[in-house]
């Protein structure tokens, strides 16, 4: 059974909560996710690393300061009907590397799973659930995670890595940056579950309400979006799960499957820890 978001908040370590979120006026969930000690003694950068919802409601402020935060790459995590549907906005003279593709999901996207269904929050939650247990799996996701640490590892600037409402796709990708760069589980998790600011909940569900009866024709009480719009950490730790027993651990799958090999981790340590 789900829990209310607003209690599933755990403060991590290092830097305060609040300090990570960068707002912006249009862009949803912006924010920092360098800044953690690791065990090999040398922090996480910040300044580096950058996770957000999608760009396609970016102000022309929002533009401007994305473009100050000077990232090279750009990891667009949605699926092609997303692009389509809400297309990312750009600034003048925008040069960064983008990352995306065009593969089919394995998961029927919201508004073709809605259709026929009772949606309420168990239906969110559910869906949240089967959602991990496959994600880490999807032809889709192994190309753009593999793409993503490569990418990460050559670009000379910061990169920011978004999907759709960057929770679940970004917060698993975040995830296993983080756990390649030695931050603790604890960490790990409560970074994760920053999403689940309660101000910034109640602006996501005031925004996802319309949109749900504006492009699916669904109308959702309050207890189904704010389960819509949260993270919970049964689905991390399944995601974590369904790795472990297919490769014995987190390095296997990230080797094994992503490709991310001694000499590409040596890389990536080197780019982010300080």
């Amino acid at each position: 059974m789900y829990a209310d978001p607003s209690i599933l908040v755990q403060k991590p370590g290092k830097w305060p909560p609040m300090s990570r979120h960068i707002d912006f006026e249009g862009i949803e969930n912006f924010r920092d996710f360098g800044g953690y000690d690791t065990a090999s003694g040398r922090p996480l950068k910040r300044g580096v690393l950058f996770r957000s919802a999608n760009h396609a409601y970016a102000t022309e402020a929002d533009l401007r300061r994305m473009r100050d935060l000077g990232p090279a790459a750009i990891i667009d995590l949605r699926r092609s009907e997303e692009r389509a549907r809400e297309p990312s906005r750009r600034w003048p003279g925008f040069g960064a590397a983008v990352v995306e593709n065009d593969i089919l999901s394995d998961h029927a996207d919201w508004a073709q799973a809605m259709a026929d269904a009772e949606v309420d929050a168990d239906w969110f939650y559910r869906d949240g659930m089967a959602y991990y247990r496959t994600a880490p799996y999807e032809a889709r996701h192994i190309d753009l995670f593999t793409r993503y640490f490569r990418t990460l590892a050559d670009a000379e600037g910061p990169i920011v890595v978004h999907c759709a409402a960057g929770k679940d796709r970004t917060g698993l990708i975040c995830a296993l940056t983080h756990h390649l760069a030695g931050v603790h589980p604890d960490d790990i998790m409560a970074d994760y579950l920053l999403t689940n600011d309660e101000a910034r909940l109640a602006r996501k569900m005031a925004f996802l309400g319309p949109w749900l009866r504006d492009t699916v024709g669904k109308t959702v009480d309050e207890a189904g979006l704010r389960v819509a719009v949260s993270v919970n950490p049964d689905y991390l730790e399944t995601a974590f799960q369904v790795i472990r027993e297919a490769h014995g651990s987190l390095d296997g799958y990230l080797t094994d499957v992503l490709r991310v090999d001694a000499g590409l981790r040596d890389k990536l340590h080197e780019r982010l820890l300080g």
